[in-house]
Formats: C-alpha cells, structure tokens, sequence
C-alpha cells in the first residue's frame, strides 16, 4: 500500500515528537530515536518537516532499483554530531537511572547503543561490536568519570563512522504489532531504570514531608522549654527553695525565744 504525502505531514503535525510519521513509513530506528529524545530534543522534529517528501517517495519504492553494495556512504557532520548528542544523552540517563550498576559497564554500553541507534537510521547502518569496542575501551582509559561520556561518545562514533554501510535490500519487514511491541520494550528498557529512581526519591520525599510537621511541634515548644529550664535554674519554680528558706526563718526565730527564757 502506498504512502500519502498529506497523511505523513498529519503524523508529523499531530505526533512528531514521537516519531509517529516514522512509524507510518516504516522507519523504526528513526521513530525509536525520536521517543526517546522527544523528536531530537524539539529540533529534529521541525528539520524533518524539509524531508518528508523524500521520505515518502523512499517508502514508495523510489530508487529501489539502484544497486549500492560494496559502496560506502558518504561521511555526514550531521549524523556524526548526533551520534555524539545521543551517545552522550544515553550514558548521563545510564549514570542517573542506574547508579547501582559498575560505571565500566553502565556508562560505555548506553553509549554504545545511543550511538548504534543513531547510525541505523535511514537507509544506513554500521557495527555493533565496534562501536561498543570503542566505547569500552574509552571508558577505560577515562576511569569512567561522568565527565568522561564525552570522549567516549566520540570514541564510539568514529568508530561508527569508519564502519558505516548501507542496509541490506529485499529484507522484509515484520508486521506492523510485531513493530510496535518491539519499540515499546525498547522504550520500556529505557525508562524503566528512569522510573525506579524517580520512584525512590518520591519516596524520600514523601518521607521527609511526613516528618516536617513533628519537627514544626518540636520548634514551637523550644522557647517554652527553655523558660522552664531557666526558671528551674533561677530557683523560681519547684518551691523547695521557699521552703527551706521559711525553715530557716523558724529555727532562728525559736533560738531567740530559748535565748530570752534564759536571760530572765
């Protein structure tokens, strides 16, 4: 079934962000990308717009014919450069949503799958066991700091860049549920470790907002139990000290009395 111009341009419009105009064209890898950067964090939805023709004619069967194997594709800044963004948005999400996993492993395997996932979309594609080869043995050399995602994301996508190739044709294609499960697992893996840290700080929240109102109490109470205290250190409250002082008063009193009796 044929590709209408007009339907892409209202998926775009509608749901672009989400890549709901890649779904419609069967480009998964580039609608899986923009789910999870909200459409290439805002400006790769609006750059897609120049793009949707092109991409319409592709799905159509344009150019279908043209042989292109053994051929390498032409060296893009563009790609390179989101393959740095995305390499580097994955391996700063993998150190906030996964802070229980070892750095050496965390930080250049969400590196190498953001990079991986950049350089499969479109009509391209490159090696996986490369681009994490890469990315491993970068995160090596920089002791995996969250200051080091940046040069292992360049690692990895010059790797990716000098293993770049195009897909192989006349492979088909599963079925649009079979399609929509696997982008939903994918996104699934991704905000799930997400969601788990979300959830436990809520809970710390939680926790702390429930203990605010006893410390209130005890804040209130504060300048009246220091007046006691005062009081009880001045000899103002308890008595006691009354008391011994009106028995003093009686003791002297009646010596005074024996005293007289005596003189007379």
């Amino acid at each position: 079934m044929g590709k209408r111009l007009l339907v892409a341009y209202g998926l775009w419009a509608l749901g672009g962000p989400l890549g709901l105009h890649h779904i419609y064209l069967g480009r998964d890898s580039h609608a899986l990308l923009w789910m999870l950067t909200l459409g290439g964090f805002g400006a790769g939805w609006l750059w897609d717009f120049w793009h949707l023709p092109g991409w319409v004619a592709a799905a159509n069967g344009a150019g279908a014919a043209e042989d292109r194997g053994g051929t390498v594709p032409e060296l893009s800044t563009l790609r390179l450069a989101g393959q740095v963004a995305v390499g580097m948005y994955f391996g700063l999400v993998a150190a906030l949503g996964l802070p229980w996993v070892p750095a050496l492993v965390a930080q250049p395997l969400a590196v190498g799958l953001g990079v991986q996932l950049v350089s499969s979309v479109g009509d391209q594609t490159t090696e996986a066991p490369s681009i994490l080869a890469a990315a491993f043995l970068a995160s090596l050399l920089f002791q995996s700091r969250v200051l080091a995602v940046l040069p292992v994301s360049v690692a990895a996508s010059v790797a990716a860049q000098r293993h770049r190739r195009y897909k192989l044709r006349g492979v088909p294609r599963p079925r649009l549920p079979a399609r929509l499960y696997h982008l939903g697992l994918a996104c699934l893996a991704f905000a799930a470790p997400l969601a788990c840290r979300g959830l436990c700080g809520a809970a710390g929240l939680l926790s702390t907002l429930l203990t605010l109102p006893r410390a209130a109490v005890e804040l209130l109470l504060l300048p009246l139990r220091l007046g006691r205290l005062l009081a009880e250190a001045l000899g103002i409250s308890g008595g006691s000290p009354l008391r011994d002082r009106g028995s003093g008063f009686g003791a002297s009193g009646w010596s005074q009395r024996q005293l007289r009796a005596y003189e007379v």
